[in-house]
C-alpha cells in the first residue's frame, strides 16, 4: 500500500509537471514562451503569445492536471480498492500543483498554479472554488488585470473555507494553495502597486 501511495503521489507530480503552455506554444507558433511576455507557462501568457485558442486549450489541460489525480484516488477509495488516511487526498491534490509550479521538465520553473489549483480542489472544496472563480471574474472585470483576479481568488480560498466551517485538513490545504499562488505572483503584486502590470 505504501508503494502504491508513493506511486500515486509521483504520478500526480509528474502529471502536473507537464508544461502544456510551453509545449503547445512551441508546437503551434515555434516560439519559446519562457522567453516571451512574463516568461510564464500559464494560459494568460500563452494568450499574449500564441492567441486565445491555444490559451483555452492550455487552461483546460492545466485544470485537468489537477483534477485527474484527485478524481482517481477518490474513485479508488469509493470502490474500496484504496484506503488511506483522510489527509492523504490533500497530499495527492498538492502533487500536481507543485508539479506545475516547479516542473522537473523545465528545470523546476513553471506556472503560477491557479488553474491547476482549481482542478485539484474542485472535488474537495466545490463551494469555495465556485466562490473564488466568481470573485476572480468580478475583480478582473473591475480592474482589467488577470493577476488581480488571481490574487483575489487565492485569498478567497482559505477565507471562504473558514466562513463555511471547513474541516482542518481542507483549511490547511487551501491556505497552502493561497500562499503558493501569492508567492508566484510576487512580481505581479509589485507591478500592480507600481501601476505597470501587464494586462
Amino acid at each position: 500500500m505504501l508503494l502504491f501511495s508513493l506511486t500515486i503521489l509521483c504520478f500526480g507530480y509528474l502529471l502536473g509537471a507537464i508544461p502544456f503552455g510551453y509545449i503547445l506554444t512551441k508546437r503551434y507558433t515555434g516560439l519559446n514562451i519562457l522567453e516571451l511576455g512574463s516568461g510564464n507557462i500559464g494560459s494568460t501568457n500563452v494568450k499574449r503569445t500564441a492567441g486565445r485558442r491555444i490559451s483555452v486549450m492550455v487552461q483546460a489541460l492545466d485544470i485537468l492536471k489537477g483534477f485527474i489525480p484527485v478524481a482517481l484516488v477518490l474513485l479508488l477509495e469509493h470502490s474500496g480498492m484504496f484506503d488511506v488516511p483522510e489527509y492523504f487526498i490533500f497530499l495527492i491534490a498538492m502533487g500536481p500543483i507543485i508539479g506545475h509550479i516547479a516542473s522537473v521538465f523545465l528545470y523546476f520553473k513553471g506556472g503560477k498554479g491557479v488553474n491547476t489549483t482549481i482542478g485539484a480542489a474542485i472535488l474537495l472544496a466545490p463551494l469555495e472554488i465556485t466562490f473564488a472563480i466568481m470573485l476572480y471574474f468580478i475583480v478582473k472585470w473591475q480592474t482589467k488585470y488577470v493577476s488581480a483576479g488571481s490574487i483575489a481568488l487565492a485569498i478567497s480560498l482559505p477565507v471562504s473555507a473558514a466562513i463555511l466551517g471547513a474541516e482542518t485538513n481542507l483549511e490547511i490545504f487551501l491556505l497552502i494553495c493561497c500562499f503558493l499562488i501569492l508567492l508566484r505572483h510576487k512580481a505581479n503584486i509589485r507591478r500592480l502597486i507600481a501601476g505597470n502590470e501587464l494586462k
